[in-house]
């Protein structure tokens, strides 16, 4: 006896040992184990260096608590999960679930609170085993760091997608959109952006909601070329304080001189968003009497310059069977006029292809009247972000649109290598001066030949970034089309490409991160509802009673003897 029990004396000082030793060396190396096939809940590097720029005390409330639909259930476990390896990084994170409808009373003015912060809920349609019920979820949180508010959309819109492939689309992006969150609230100098005005470019209201947003994480300013004729010099100089210019769908032409800033602003390290129109036509201007307009092209004077850095946009339009609802009236005028939705195919209803992370897992974009783009070889390294359907062409300009086209009947023998057309384009490198080898509009001591390192963006179309107004003459949504109802990914493909454009931390990245999220199929657990249930609850209990049997029995044989 007395053998045995020194035995277990020093087994006991060993393990005691051994914690002791282990909690020392934990103090020294810290690490986490990740143990799901596609490292869920690894963070990125990026993310682990936005979590050390929180210096003080960063708290984050999340609006998914209480009675939840299955969906949002584990969207809410998801974000719990990531929030805790976001906390176990740094202990300055804290983090709480709400429920804003908890208690009757103060749900009502809880919901205004969160619609005045701009906090929408989601109404789904929840179905128990063929009972139908409604339920309202905010998928949103608040995180606040040194009196600075920012919201963090959890849910991410898809148009036509369920709740279920809308969830499974969120958790793949929680980390961005938290981290982003972070680093917008603790970055120490945000960047600026230029929205160049002067060439008859879009007013701000036409693209409130797209600057509204930008506003939270850039400095914004509005940058007139008006001065470029008197003072060039300077106002190249004023341009270059600025990291992106955002050209949103210019009328006017660019003249030479003006063209050199925006060259040697590229040249110098600027970057640059491009919408641009070749082709002038608008939507408005087809509700008419005849129902008809005329489309031509725009000279911009930027051809020149687009070639030198590898691309050009066509003045033609882009006609794609695969395009947007448009509703218009039918029937006899007067009490029996009724409205229809028709396939527009000047209007391309764009998913991406590309597995860039600007647009990755993004849903549908709308386009109006876009050109196509040609890329040209010049060793500037070109993605195609977006592309029309295989059942599209190009029309060239000077052409009538009429709203009759609506009515049009056509086959996939009209589209026979005609399609994918592209869009939108990235490109990246060290682009070359148009000016290399000319003679200068007006001269420049530090004129730079050749480029630092840049990137820009072109979308051939300037009505992407544009928001409708609403009866009242105020911005709705980006993306959302009142007449149809939709709403598209305008917003977020024109975010994603602002944060591409000026993300030197890496942080767009994240978006590339695939997880595998297995869900069930109601319909099989709908078929055997009972089956499951005994799987699922009474399987487990079941090997819980024959574990405890066995091991009550092999104890007392033991020590029976």
């Amino acid at each position: 006896m007395k053998t045995t029990k020194d035995k277990n004396f020093k087994s006991l000082l060993l393990i005691v040992l051994l914690i002791v030793v282990a909690n020392i060396v934990s103090n020294f190396y810290f690490h986490r184990f990740d143990l799901t096939k596609d490292k869920r809940y690894t963070l990125s590097q990026t993310s682990l260096d936005i979590v050390k720029q929180v210096q003080n005390p960063l708290s984050i409330k999340i609006y998914m608590q209480g009675e939840l639909p299955a969906e949002f259930k584990r969207l809410q476990q998801e974000a719990q999960q990531l929030l805790e390896e976001f906390q176990a990084y740094n202990k300055n994170i804290f983090f709480e679930f709400v429920d804003p409808l908890k208690e009757e009373e103060t749900s009502m003015e809880n919901i205004k609170e969160l619609y005045r912060k701009g906090l929408t809920p989601v109404n789904i349609t929840v179905d128990d085993k063929g009972k139908q019920s409604q339920a309202m979820v905010f998928p949103w949180a608040i995180a606040v760091y040194n009196n600075k508010e920012i919201n963090i959309p959890l849910l991410k819109n898809r148009m036509g997608a369920t709740i279920t492939e809308k969830v499974i689309g969120s958790v793949q992006h929680l980390e961005y959109s938290i981290a982003d969150a972070l680093n917008k609230l603790t970055v120490s100098r945000q960047k600026t952006i230029a929205v160049l005005k002067g060439n008859g470019e879009l007013p701000d209201y036409a693209m409130a909601k797209f600057l509204l947003q930008m506003r939270e994480s850039y400095h914004i300013g509005p940058f007139t070329l008006d001065s470029v004729n008197t003072d060039p010099i300077n106002t190249l100089k004023a341009l270059q304080k600025y990291d992106l210019a955002v050209i949103a769908k210019p009328t006017e032409r660019f003249s030479d001189e003006e063209k050199q800033v925006l060259d040697q602003y590229l040249m110098h390290g600027g970057k640059a968003l491009w919408l641009v129109d070749q082709v002038s036509v608008e939507m408005d201007s087809l509700y008419n009497e005849t129902g008809s307009t005329l489309a031509f092209p725009r000279d911009l004077n930027l051809n020149d310059m687009f070639f030198k850095y590898g691309f050009r946009i066509n003045p033609d339009i882009v006609k794609d069977e695969q395009g947007s609802p448009i509703k218009l009236a039918t029937g006899e005028q007067g009490s029996g006029t009724q409205f229809q939705d028709f396939n527009w195919k000047f209007a391309p209803l764009v998913h991406p292809q590309s597995q860039h992370p600007i647009v990755k897992s993004l849903g549908g974009i709308k386009f109006d009247f876009a050109n196509p783009i040609d890329t040209l070889r010049n060793g500037i390294k070109k993605t195609i972000l977006l592309e029309s359907s295989k059942y599209s062409k190009k029309l060239g300009t000077p052409i009538e649109i009429n709203l009759d086209i609506v009515a049009e009947e056509t086959s996939p023998n009209h589209y026979i290598n005609t399609g994918n057309i592209p869009l939108a384009v990235l490109l990246v490198g060290s682009f070359s001066s148009m000016y290399e080898n000319r003679v200068l509009p007006f001269e420049q001591v530090d004129f730079q030949a050749k480029g630092a390192k840049s990137k820009m963006i072109v979308i051939a179309d300037g009505d992407i970034v544009k928001n409708q107004l609403d009866k009242e003459g105020q911005p709705v949504e980006l993306g959302f089309d009142q007449r149809s109802g939709n709403l598209y990914d305008n917003k977020d493909f024109m975010l994603n490409c602002v944060n591409y454009l000026m993300d030197d931390t890496g942080l767009i990245n994240i978006r590339s991160k695939d997880l595998d999220l297995p869900l069930l199929d109601k319909e099989k657990v709908y078929e055997r509802y009972s089956t499951i249930q005994a799987i699922t609850i009474g399987l487990p209990i079941l090997i819980l009673a024959i574990f405890g049997v066995a091991f009550t029995y092999l104890r007392k044989r033991k020590y029976s003897k």
